[in-house]
């Protein structure tokens, strides 16, 4: 967190996880012609078929027809923030902003404080306003577990 003038700042790390019967794996960029830092999230499918029979219900997305899917609530998640099978930060980042600005409108706070919800294509920036013009800025970056536990990526 930082502060400027009338300003607080906060930079938040938010760590994705994949949804039941998906799990995210790290591809390194090849598009560029330069040895690459940059990494894609690939979302790959796994088989709960063993798991199913125990929560009796659930349907695995390697074994059941597509229709079936299109219901699912994860299935629907994974075709609004993926493109192709990868994880696509500015979908997520808009996903993310739109659930803020949703979010907020429930709050009782936000009756006192005006929510700004500020241009980025590659995390979730908004800033509230409160009636004396104290202005909170929160950052919110999005990350996945690269390897050991606490090593990520964003």
């Amino acid at each position: 967190w930082s502060v400027q003038e009338d300003t607080i700042t906060y930079h938040l790390l938010v760590i994705l996880l994949p949804p039941p019967g998906h799990s995210f794996s790290l591809e390194q960029d090849t598009t560029t012609q330069l040895p690459s830092t940059k990494f894609n999230i690939h979302v790959e499918l796994q088989c709960t078929c063993s798991r199913e029979q125990t929560l009796r219900g659930g349907l695995c997305f390697l074994h059941h027809p597509n229709d079936k899917l299109q219901k699912d609530q994860h299935s629907y998640l994974l075709h609004t923030l993926c493109t192709d099978s990868y994880l696509d930060v500015k979908k997520t980042a808009c996903w993310f902003q739109t659930l803020v600005r949703t979010a907020w409108l429930l709050l009782p706070q936000s009756h006192h404080c005006q929510l700004t919800v500020l241009p980025s294509s590659h995390s979730c920036v908004f800033q509230l306003t409160s009636a004396s013009m104290m202005k909170t800025c929160t950052e919110m970056m999005f990350a996945v577990q690269k390897g050991n536990p606490g090593a990520y990526l964003n």
